[in-house]
């Protein structure tokens, strides 16, 4: 019950704002995403972390198709639905001084209820579903409430995103239609259907592409930061804190379990276009005189590395994935709420027109040092443990991998530290006026800060919680591919 309330409620939260239409829609916004963090934070307590996929539904829904409502959570889903529900308040919360309409916290809360779908369906076609689910609202918070180009920008994004999502539909209907007996899109029978190596090799090409896209990974990225500099602040926070985390997800739960000799044949390639990823994405970043657009590209960078140590199929690799997909959540989240400060006071978002902010607000300075400093993985933050067990998992798939991926604690530390330089430190420009933070824009930044320190100091539960799932799909993986040897 608890995994359809996490689901349905936000469809019932959309209703209400719509059907009120009061002034006051920001707080009915941010009381219903603290309801819905109650209930994920529920969903923790009372998990059993040895005992698998649990809170499970299982419904017919088109039985002649074999099609079914079929949703529960292991600890990976767990992970991304605490994600998910931590970072909805924190992004409704920063919203506060834009003034948004009932409709725009609506189809927020439309697109919470397509991401905790897709991070907790059983079903294949649900999981298509609920994938389109959460594309359609930030397609229209985009484009309603984007920058001056919003309308090309967002309908590339679009169409990127759309082609992405038809070829894994096609993908899915192949496999069904290769299930025995009855056809079923449930997981578990997808996962058991036996192909051959090129048919799985062209659809592992097909599956990849689409999640490819999402994340995006080099050469499917060219959508992304234009996307997320000309979004508005809430949408590029959804995008990169938790959307993106779709695709990755779509990595470990559909195309790894699914294509198991296809991975054989073209994982390598895969691994080796996230590591040009990280280079190139962290050379771009390099250059950047647009703060905003700097984060857009650091974060395909991070999101490289990530896949890199997926793709690596090494169980301290899928930790740190596992621990970096939750930290990148929260430092850039943070980090796309700094870049709309300083562009709300300012007017501005370019570096070499900013400078010696710390000294009009050191509370800003102090939380903004944080949160940076977790995106390039100083050690007893979040990052570092994450980009630490990654870093460790490629070095025992090949040395070298870990040698490129490592460039990325290089060039971010580079890029980061240039970019806090010239915004925070040197003289006081006279024609710019940082006022100190208020109430709202406090709290917001001191949680995601105190949540980098907290992940960083004590950050077994993050892995115990997703560590016992992983194992057993990369035992499934391991035993599949033994078996066609």
């Amino acid at each position: 019950m608890i995994t359809a309330l996490l689901i349905f409620l936000p469809l019932l939260f959309a209703a209400l704002l719509l059907l009120i239409r009061s002034d006051k829609s920001k707080y009915l916004a941010l009381t219903f995403a603290l309801a819905q963090l109650g209930l994920a934070i529920t969903a923790l307590l009372s998990f059993d972390k040895t005992a698998g996929t649990q809170f499970e539904i299982h419904i017919d829904w088109i039985k002649q198709l074999g099609i079914h409502f079929h949703v529960g959570m292991d600890g990976i889903s767990l992970l991304l639905v605490l994600l998910t529900c931590v970072l909805y308040p924190l992004i409704i919360l920063s919203s506060f001084k834009n003034k948004r309409s009932a409709s725009f916290y609506a189809l927020m809360f439309i697109m919470q209820t397509g991401l905790l779908g897709v991070f907790t369906a059983l079903d294949g076609f649900l999981f298509y579903v609920f994938w389109e689910v959460a594309l359609i609202p930030v397609y229209f918070i985009c484009l309603l409430w984007g920058g001056v180009n919003r309308v090309k920008i967002t309908f590339r994004f679009f169409i990127y995103t759309l082609f992405g999502s038809l070829l894994m539909l096609a993908a899915l209907i192949y496999i069904y239609l290769m299930t025995p007996g009855q056809h079923s899109f449930e997981l578990a029978d997808l996962y058991q259907v036996q192909l051959d190596r090129m048919t799985q090799g062209l659809l592992f090409w097909a599956i990849f592409i689409a999640f490819a896209i999402k994340m995006p990974i080099f050469p499917f990225h060219s959508w992304q930061p234009d996307t997320y500099t000309d979004a508005p602040q809430e949408g590029t926070m959804l995008l990169s804190g938790i959307m993106l985390k779709m695709g990755i997800y779509g990595l470990i739960r559909i195309l790894i379990p699914m294509t198991p000799l296809g991975l054989e044949d073209w994982g390598t390639t895969a691994l080796v276009l996230s590591l040009i990823g990280i280079v190139y994405a962290s050379l771009l970043a390099w250059v950047q005189n647009d703060f905003k657009r700097l984060i857009a590209y650091s974060s395909i960078a991070h999101i490289g590395l990530i896949a890199a140590g997926i793709f690596s199929l090494n169980t301290q690799a899928w930790q740190g994935s596992a621990m970096q997909m939750i930290s990148h959540g929260i430092y850039a989240t943070g980090l796309f709420f700094v870049a709309s400060l300083f562009e709300s006071r300012t007017g501005t978002r370019n570096m070499n027109e900013l400078g010696g902010i710390r000294l009009q607000s050191p509370r800003f300075n102090t939380l903004f040092l944080i949160i940076l400093l977790g995106s390039i993985g100083l050690p007893l933050t979040s990052g570092f443990i994450g980009e630490f067990l990654l870093l460790g998992g490629l070095f025992q798939h090949q040395a070298w991998m870990a040698g490129v991926a490592g460039l990325s604690m290089i060039f971010g530390a580079v890029y980061m530290l240039g970019a806090f330089q010239k915004t925070m430190l040197g003289e006081q420009r006279s024609t710019v006026l940082f006022q100190e933070l208020d109430t709202t824009e406090t709290i917001t930044l001191t949680i995601i800060a105190g949540l980098i320190i907290l992940l960083g100091v004590y950050p077994q539960p993050i892995l115990d919680i997703a560590g016992p799932s992983m194992e057993k799909i990369l035992a499934i993986i391991h035993h599949t591919s033994a078996s066609a040897h």
